[in-house]
C-alpha cells in the first residue's frame, strides 16, 4: 500500500510538471515566468536549436499548426508554418551535411504545457502565456564553427533571429 502510495505520488508531481512547468536546457533556472522553454544563455555559447530536416514541408497542416518550423530538404530552405502556408525563411542552402535516419518514427508527441494539444509537431510546446526563448549566440556566423542545417538561434549583437540554411546564415528582425 505504501508502494503505491509513492508511485501515485511521483507519477502525480511529474504530470503536474509536464503539464504548467517550466524547462530549462543547461541552466539551472529559467529566465522570468512567461517562459516554457529557456535555453543556456552564458556569454560564448555557440549550441542552437536543430529543427528537423524533412524531405518536403508536410501538407495537411491547420491554424493550430502555425509556428512549425523545419528544414525542407526538397530546396533546402528553412521554412515555418504561418497562416495555412509555408513562409521561407532563407534562400536555398546545402542539405548535404545532414545525415539521414532510415529509422521509423515510434511513440508520441511530447507536450509541454498541456495535457492535449491539435498542433501535429512531434516535440510540442502548448502555452497560451508563456513562449520559448532561443539559445542566444553572440554573432552565430563567426563563433559557430561548424553549423548544422536547420540551426536556429537568436543573435544577440544584431538582436534578430539567426537560421542556417547549410550554406549562410540568414537573419530575421
Amino acid at each position: 500500500m505504501k508502494t503505491q502510495k509513492i508511485i501515485y505520488t511521483v507519477v502525480f508531481n511529474l504530470w503536474i510538471c509536464l503539464v504548467s512547468g517550466q524547462i530549462g536546457i543547461a541552466k539551472s533556472t529559467v529566465n522570468g515566468n512567461s517562459t516554457i522553454l529557456d535555453f543556456n544563455d552564458v556569454p560564448g555559447n555557440t549550441k542552437g536549436l536543430i529543427l528537423p530536416a524533412v524531405d518536403s514541408a508536410p501538407a495537411g497542416l491547420n491554424s493550430s499548426d502555425n509556428g512549425t518550423f523545419v528544414f525542407d530538404r526538397s530546396d533546402a530552405k528553412i521554412k515555418m508554418f504561418e497562416n495555412n502556408a509555408w513562409r521561407s525563411l532563407s534562400d536555398s542552402g546545402r542539405s548535404s551535411s545532414i545525415l539521414s535516419n532510415a529509422s521509423p518514427e515510434t511513440g508520441t508527441k511530447i507536450i509541454v504545457g498541456s495535457p492535449t494539444t491539435n498542433a501535429s509537431g512531434i516535440f510540442v510546446l502548448e502555452s497560451p502565456d508563456k513562449a520559448m526563448i532561443l539559445p542566444q549566440i553572440a554573432n552565430p556566423h563567426l563563433f559557430v564553427k561548424t553549423p548544422y542545417p536547420g540551426m536556429m538561434c537568436y543573435d544577440t549583437v544584431s538582436k534578430s533571429l539567426a537560421v542556417f540554411d547549410g550554406a549562410v546564415w540568414s537573419y530575421w528582425k
